[in-house]
């Protein structure tokens, strides 16, 4: 066996890898090391900031909710739904990151953090990930991930044209280079074999 598969590496931490799979794991130190890299991903990825609107804002998501689901009947697109929802909770983190205004940051800190977003696309663009074959449970991560920046980026825009402190950008964009490393990590390590 030459390396463990992204897919035989989930397999194993699921307990179904199969025995020669099991056999190379313990053999091979680059198997190894991307296999414990998976659990720190998984666990990383759990550990991102849920983005939950306050009590008083659950009737508006409801609202949007069911005017997104009264839209999706009229024959709009079934992902329409997930991005009116998405829209709704991106404008109620924003609200509600507004609620926990934090200390002035630098223009200086917010121009790095839109740098290193911006060498991230980058370097996702160069790494060109429409051109790889992701299996399921990689195009599922990719998929929540850029759910996830989509929200990010429509909170962005609000905070930006509604005034928003420095402290509110640059938590957005703190958030924003989080989940564009991740999705970055996400294509490049399971789009191919381990250690080649």
């Amino acid at each position: 066996m030459m390396h463990c598969t992204m897919d035989d590496l989930i397999a194993l931490r699921d307990g179904e890898g199969s025995r020669e799979a099991q056999r190379h794991l313990a053999e091979c130190a680059a198997c190894r090391a991307e296999f414990e890299s998976l659990h720190q991903r998984g666990a990383a990825l759990k550990a991102l900031p849920a983005l939950r609107p306050p009590r008083e804002r659950w009737s508006a998501v409801r609202a949007e909710i069911e005017g997104a689901r009264r839209r999706r009947r009229r024959g709009v697109f079934a992902w329409g739904s997930l991005v009116a929802a998405a829209a709704a909770v991106g404008v109620i983190g924003v609200q509600a990151a507004r609620l926990r205004s934090a200390a002035d940051a630098s223009a200086a800190d917010l121009r790095a953090l839109v740098e290193q977003s911006q060498r991230l696309e980058e370097a996702l663009r160069a790494y060109d990930p429409t051109s790889r074959v992701l299996n399921g449970r990689a195009a599922s991560a990719v998929a929540e991930i850029e759910d996830r920046i989509a929200v990010i980026d429509l909170g962005l825009a609000e905070a930006q044209s509604g005034g928003a402190s420095r402290a509110e950008l640059l938590e957005l964009w703190r958030q924003r280079v989080q989940l564009m490393d991740e999705l970055v990590r996400v294509h490049v390590t399971r789009a191919a074999y381990v250690g080649l």
